[in-house]
């Protein structure tokens, strides 16, 4: 059904066809016939494989399917782009791979561009820009930058989306989340993987980073939580000038975070700016719970005035109260080397699977943590390898069937990124330490008079609920056993899938015992002689093999359609 009311559209149908393709080409035959998409592939290459796909040599699979991805375009490569910060996941081979795909996609004409803005702003182009430079300074998948010049003589930068990319990219989510649901229903390994869950973020983290209306509300948050500091600067939004498809702020004169010798000839003390960058970083997360989850040094400027700028605001994390109070409590453990309290803010996150034994869980995770922590005490942020760090923490998760929340590894990844621009600016830096002001803050207010009130009114409420409510529960439930009338359901996994791939067999065999018993009643008519004949053959048996003969053909090409040959 899904894949029918995908391919109801000539697009839709072209575009699947074109990634069956890429697919086959890099050596992924076997698991599209697996999810039942074999007749999508040309006949003459299924009938020359004749269900059989050999496994290529050479590329290992994460290498293949991140070249496939290349070739597919904007939609796969932001996929592959996002999926890269998930190692639990995909496991940290396909993320490692993933992260070599990068944006390199040729811009689109100025003209283009022009229209886009006259058609979303719904004014002549020479009556907002004095000046608009016709060579964008960034293209990427999705949107490109060019410099301009308000009217009134404002410097800024107009971020352009792409032509038509939004038609593409939604196309490309159905066409995923239809081969996510196949994959999660006739290949069961995949489930490791939650390919469904992975198509449903991926969706609504481009989603928002398409709508340039939500940008420019993150931009105008970030400019609130940090009006009153004076070593981070946020650009300024031209309200008037934005629309989901255009989006024009203040242009920030400044260079790369990562561009040392020019923070050097600007006479900037460059620990000055790696503390900066770091403090902005855990108020964004431990403060305002909200905070910027794509830290690239591209989005990141040290202006010469000393203070930093941070740039594009289309990916963004929230954390909220109870995660804040979580985090400041493991921190604190790190920091005090408290073991126990580690693995109890683990449990308290949720991560931790209902099924799993906690006292089992408590024992094997705790020895984990010490060995990987112990030797990280006392070191400095040039000592320790927080990548290697942060591989470990997710190997551990995997071990331990943990299920990490995106939001945290939105923040790993960001404290990842932080940690690679820290080595450059000052290896000396002590990352773990800097977050203790923040995290004792957390902690002291969360045992501040009116927070304890707060809780304590908030509980009493739920236990007076519970008082209510229990027992005219507890009455329905004890009528309804009364009456005979509780009710089990039980639903036995993949047992309808099992029936009809039983009721396609037995209809096989039986076509074929079809087929089998006219040919060989062709043979006796023809050896009897049953009459009327033609050349001394049975007219009737010669008839009766020719059907056999095409409902046989019929038979074997809709078995090599199906891939299960």
């Amino acid at each position: 059904m899904n894949i029918t009311r995908l391919t109801r559209t000539y697009r839709s149908a072209r575009r699947l066809q074109q990634i069956i393709n890429v697919f086959l080409r890099y050596g992924f035959g076997q698991i599209i016939d697996q999810v039942h998409l074999g007749r999508y592939i040309p006949f003459k290459k299924r009938l020359k494989s004749f269900g059989i796909w050999p496994t290529l040599k050479g590329p290992s699979v994460p290498e293949r399917l991140r070249m496939a991805f290349a070739e597919l375009g904007p939609t796969f490569i932001k996929l592959a782009q996002i999926l890269s910060s998930r190692p639990d996941l995909i496991t940290t081979q396909f993320a490692d791979e993933f992260k070599k795909l990068q944006d390199e996609v040729p811009p689109f004409s100025a003209v283009e561009a022009k229209r886009i803005i006259q058609e979303d702003i719904k004014l002549p182009v020479d009556r907002i820009f004095r000046y608009f430079d016709d060579v964008p300074i960034a293209a990427a998948s999705i949107a490109q930058v060019h410099r301009a010049e308000l009217i009134d003589g404002s410097q800024v930068v107009a971020k352009i989306q792409r032509p038509n990319i939004r038609d593409q990219i939604e196309s490309d989510i159905n066409i995923l989340t239809t081969i996510a649901r196949l994959l999660d229903k006739y290949v069961p390994e995949s489930r490791f993987f939650n390919p469904i869950g992975i198509v449903e973020e991926f969706s609504k983290t481009v989603r928002k980073e398409m709508d340039f209306v939500e940008e420019a509300r993150n931009c105008c948050r970030f400019r609130k939580n940090f009006e009153h500091n004076l070593d981070v600067y946020i650009p300024k939004i031209y309200a008037e000038f934005v629309t989901e498809r255009v989006i024009v702020m203040e242009m920030v004169e400044g260079v790369r975070i990562d561009n040392i010798t020019a923070i050097e000839e600007m006479g900037l003390d460059r620990k000055e700016i790696a503390k900066i960058g770091v403090d902005a970083y855990f108020k964004q997360i431990l403060e305002d719970g909200f905070f910027h989850a794509d830290p690239h040094p591209g989005n990141i400027l040290v202006m010469p005035t000393g203070m930093i700028a941070f740039l594009d605001f289309g990916i963004v994390g929230r954390v909220s109260d109870e995660l804040k109070e979580t985090m400041a409590d493991t921190f604190l453990a790190l920091i005090h080397r408290d073991f126990d309290r580690l693995i109890d803010q683990y449990i308290e996150l949720g991560i931790v699977p209902e099924h799993v034994d906690i006292d089992a869980f408590r024992k094997d995770f705790k020895a984990d943590l010490r060995d990987l922590l112990e030797p990280l005490y006392g070191l400095t942020l040039q000592e320790i390898n927080f990548a290697q760090y942060l591989d470990t923490i997710t190997h551990l998760a995997i071990k331990h069937n943990l299920k990490i929340p995106s939001d945290l590894l939105l923040i790993n990844k960001a404290m990842l990124i932080l940690e690679n621009i820290g080595l450059q600016l000052d290896p000396d830096f002590d990352f773990i330490a800097a977050a203790e002001p923040y995290a004792t803050r957390i902690i002291r207010k969360r045992i501040s008079p009116t927070r304890l009130y707060d809780r304590a009114r908030k509980n009493i409420l739920e236990i007076g609920d519970f008082a209510f409510l229990f027992p005219r529960q507890i009455k329905q439930l004890i009528k309804k056993v009364l009456k005979d009338d509780i009710q089990v359901k039980m639903f036995h996994v993949n047992l309808p899938e099992f029936i009809k791939d039983m009721d396609r067999s037995s209809n096989r065999i039986a076509f074929a015992m079809i087929v089998s018993a006219m040919i060989v009643s062709s043979a006796i008519m023809h050896a009897t002689g049953v009459r009327p004949t033609i050349f001394g053959i049975s007219i009737l048996g010669l008839s009766a093999f020719v059907l056999a003969f095409l409902l046989g053909i019929w038979l074997i090409i809709s078995i090599i359609r199906s891939g299960r040959l």
